[in-house]
């Protein structure tokens, strides 16, 4: 790593490799800004996160990933509260945060635009969020937290050797439908403590998660608040009802579904794994904290 080059983080597999030959464009465009471009190697998630680390510690200047949320949530390890900006290209299935905070759909443009933001020298300042994990180290998201129904059906496909694919998550779905049952949650919300029966819990730094599924609608990630969601104690066929109109924002419209706003929120439940960017964090109870601009966007 040269001191003050891009260094590039490419997830090959994301959005299930449609975007295969786009890192060789990506590239191109960043070398025409004049700076020296590094291709970071990573195999696995706890890989990407560290070689990520490296490049900052190295002196990267930037830090461009191509992929999904998923490739995002590695960067942000290495840049949450250093200065160092992110140019994400949305190339995942799930390319919340990127789109949430401003980047063209499409990962070419998105490139580009990250392109003319490292001639230019312009940044721009974004919120995080921050993960309190009992014995473990601090972790950063920057979309959404799922700590309910989704995060235990991610845990549930994780834990399971068939299907592959997306079957897998499918399948997940409909054994966790069978045995979907509110949990008693204690959630505190600035230092306000509530006691909650419910069977879904989303604290968004962003509004959407899983590939556009708007489960904060009003979330913000530049006001310095955290938006929360949590819906109570309904059934089977009142969730499946609910999902679909998640992709709409118009779920918080339910009689069950209330809404929240704090900058740190601790949850509490038993039997539940909390999920970020889609990413595993570890079981609750966990602290989440508003972060005013704690990343540093290439926009």
């Amino acid at each position: 790593m040269t001191p003050g080059a891009v260094a590039v983080l490419a997830n090959p597999s994301a959005g299930r490799g449609r975007h295969g030959g786009l890192l060789p464009a990506v590239r191109e465009l960043l070398t025409a800004t004049g700076r020296p471009v590094c291709l970071l190697s990573a195999a696995t998630a706890a890989d990407a996160v560290a070689a990520c680390r490296r490049a900052v510690a190295a002196g990267a200047s930037a830090l461009v990933t191509v992929g999904g949320d998923g490739t995002v949530h590695a960067a942000l390890q290495a840049l949450a509260i250093t200065g160092v900006p992110l140019g994400p290209v949305p190339a995942g299935a799930g390319n919340d945060f990127a789109l949430a905070t401003g980047f063209p759909a499409d990962p070419t443009a998105a490139a580009a635009a990250i392109a003319d933001a490292i001639r230019a020298g312009r940044t721009q300042g974004v919120d995080l969020a921050r993960v309190d994990v009992a014995g473990a180290p601090d972790r950063w998201y920057g979309a959404v937290l799922a700590a309910g129904f989704d995060a235990i059906v991610n845990e549930r496909a994780n834990r399971m050797r068939w299907p592959s694919g997306p079957r897998r998550y499918d399948l997940a779905i409909l054994v966790e439908l069978a045995r979907l049952r509110p949990r008693r949650y204690r959630i505190v919300l600035d230092g306000e403590p509530h006691h909650l029966d419910a069977v879904l819990v989303a604290v968004g730094n962003c509004a959407s998660y899983g590939g556009g599924m708007r489960i904060c609608p009003a979330a913000d990630p530049a006001d310095g608040l955290l938006d929360v969601v949590v819906a109570g104690p309904v059934g089977r066929a009142t969730l499946i009802r609910i999902k679909p109109q998640v992709y709409r924002g118009t779920h918080v419209g339910h009689p069950l579904v209330r809404s929240f706003r704090a900058r740190q929120i601790t949850i509490e439940a038993a039997g539940v794994v909390g999920y970020a960017d889609g990413e595993r964090l570890g079981p609750l109870p966990l602290t989440v904290t508003a972060v005013p601009d704690a990343l540093r966007l290439l926009r």
